[in-house]
């Protein structure tokens, strides 16, 4: 799913300008009979857009970002790192299916039946972990449409589970009240899936080419006869430059330096596709792994799609209440849908709402994560969660299911911790705001910068217990120190006396007892009880008079 783009600032204005010219695809500025309203496909109307109060006051969603590439249990990318030569996951595709010129990803698709997956179960424990939105992927770059897909027929109902998972998903977050958030990632394939129109360079198999150029005519007398390979692999053009180096495609994300431009009709799928899920599904959030928006600006197509939810939630509720996500967003563009930050977060109170998603482990499933004890811990969960809500943030988690569409017994302790955490302290993050700083402590002045979509997770000191994160509440603050003191006396600097008020009581969610305190010039002196519960993070209400 993931990449690093190198392209961005005033790079990526000369970029996009090269893209519009040498592609010279003209935009559409009409949306179809019924998608009329106040929102045109520009980003000039979208600029008015507004983010919603629910989603402002959610904070916290977690993600199913489960799909067939889940099946192999070798990590993120599988469907484009399986025809890479020599690295790790080529390696592991010939050793477990075969040579990639016989058994392709398509191949990996049809073996994928996720018979283990319960919906119902997992909204479930969503939700009683604290999570307040669900998403699930819609499809991937490997262009498999998860969902009873009408202009894609390579789909889940179709082929592999045959099962319409999106509707799955649907059904359960509607049960437990959760919005629905859907993930579309498609629109990178063309460039994403090149790899499979290539062949060995070494070894008894040099030469031979990989199945991304098959046609349907070959699949007679096959599994897959009816189906045209090229309709997943979107590979019936020549290469983009470079395409050859592996490393390319993370400099290429925006659609320039080099990318074979798509075709109209590829793009105009696209967004057939995913107007059809968002008429189908009613999700009320849509994010997109893309610079901006997907395809732009090569097409208007996120444009369109973008102008379409937004007016299709004022037809159906009277309010705006839809949301899109995007990446490296322009000022212009932070106006007109919420920004995303993969595996990151600021370092300052954002003015427009944001959301980080991160993961537990890989963003497809790995099992080496979990035969190596390298999930995410519940404490490092909580505290991404309230550094990120502090900054007017909130936090999208993914949590990789296996191929079978089961969770292992370790992401389930993580989730079950999560929640035990956010059934004792969830006030302190749904519906806050951010207070007038978001914190204080050593983590503040080592906070890595974001690289690209993002890219700081885990590059900055460790929190501990002098670093705190504040966020209110109408008259209340919430201070949330992110260790436990070693004589159990909290010290917050920032609230000295007198400029910052007269704070008049202070107790710790979880207990019931007031907290003895002491204000003054170098700040608020808490003392804590004996007993502290746990060791993720601890929040202190604070009530009184403060400036």
């Amino acid at each position: 799913m993931k990449r690093r783009t190198l392209i961005k600032g005033g790079i990526a204005s000369l970029a996009t300008l090269y893209v519009t010219k040498a592609f010279s695809q003209p935009l559409t500025s009409a949306l179809l009979p019924g998608q009329q309203g106040p929102f045109l496909p520009t980003w000039d109307s979208l600029s008015g857009y507004s983010v919603p109060e629910w989603f402002r006051d959610a904070k916290f969603g977690i993600w199913a970002h489960w799909g067939p590439q889940c099946q192999p249990e070798r990590g993120d990318w599988y469907a484009r790192g399986m025809y890479e030569e020599g690295s790790d996951q080529y390696r592991y595709h010939c050793e477990k299916y075969g040579h990639p010129s016989k058994f392709g990803f398509k191949d990996v698709i049809n073996e994928w039946k996720a018979d283990k997956w319960d919906p119902e179960y997992l909204v479930s424990l969503y939700k009683k972990a604290g999570a307040r939105y669900f998403m699930a992927l819609a499809n991937h770059h490997d262009n498999f449409d998860l969902f009873d897909s009408k202009h894609q027929r390579w789909n889940s109902v179709n082929l592999g589970p045959k099962k319409d998972l999106m509707a799955g998903w649907a059904k359960a977050a509607k049960k437990h009240g959760l919005p629905l958030g859907v993930s579309v990632h498609s629109a990178h394939a063309w460039l994403w899936y090149e790899t499979a129109q290539r062949s060995d360079k070494n070894g008894p198999m040099k030469g031979v080419p990989y199945d991304g150029k098959l046609t349907a005519a070959q699949g007679q007398g096959t599994w897959w006869q009816g189906y045209d390979p090229q309709e997943l692999y979107a590979q019936n053009h020549p290469l983009s430059e470079g395409s050859e180096d592996n490393g390319r495609i993370h400099s290429q994300w925006n659609w320039g330096n080099g990318v074979y431009p798509p075709s109209k009709a590829y793009c105009e799928n696209f967004y057939d596709r995913t107007i059809d899920l968002i008429t189908k599904y009613d999700p009320e959030l849509v994010y997109f792994d893309d610079t901006a928006l997907p395809l732009w600006p090569v097409s208007d197509a996120g444009l369109r799609i973008a102008a379409h939810l937004y007016n299709k939630s004022i037809k159906k509720h009277g309010k705006l209440t839809g949301v899109v996500c995007g990446k490296i967003l322009d000022e212009q563009q932070r106006k007109c849908m919420v920004w995303d930050i993969e595996r990151g977060q600021s370092n300052k109170i954002e003015p427009l709402p944001w959301q980080t998603d991160t993961c537990i482990g890989s963003w497809h499933y790995d099992r080496r994560i979990y035969d190596n004890n390298h999930y995410k811990s519940a404490k490092t969960v909580v505290h991404t969660l309230v550094d990120v809500v502090s900054k007017n943030g909130n936090l999208m988690l993914n949590v990789p299911l296996r191929g079978d569409g089961s969770i292992d017994d370790k992401e389930l302790a993580v989730v079950e911790q999560i929640g035990e955490w956010m059934a004792v302290n969830s006030e302190s993050i749904y519906s806050t705001r951010p207070w007038k700083v978001f914190g204080e402590g050593p983590a503040m002045e080592s906070a890595a910068p974001l690289s690209a979509q993002g890219f700081n997770e885990g590059k900055g000191k460790p929190f501990g217990a002098e670093d705190i994160r504040f966020v209110t509440k109408g008259k209340v603050l919430y201070a949330t120190l992110l260790g436990r003191p070693s004589d159990n006396l909290a010290l917050i600097r920032t609230l000295k006396a007198p400029e910052q008020g007269k704070v008049r009581k202070v107790t710790l969610l979880g207990h019931k007892a007031n907290l003895e305190f002491e204000q003054d010039a170098t700040g608020l002196k808490v003392k804590l009880p004996a007993q502290l519960t746990g060791d993720i993070a601890f929040v202190l209400k604070i009530e009184g008079q403060l400036v």
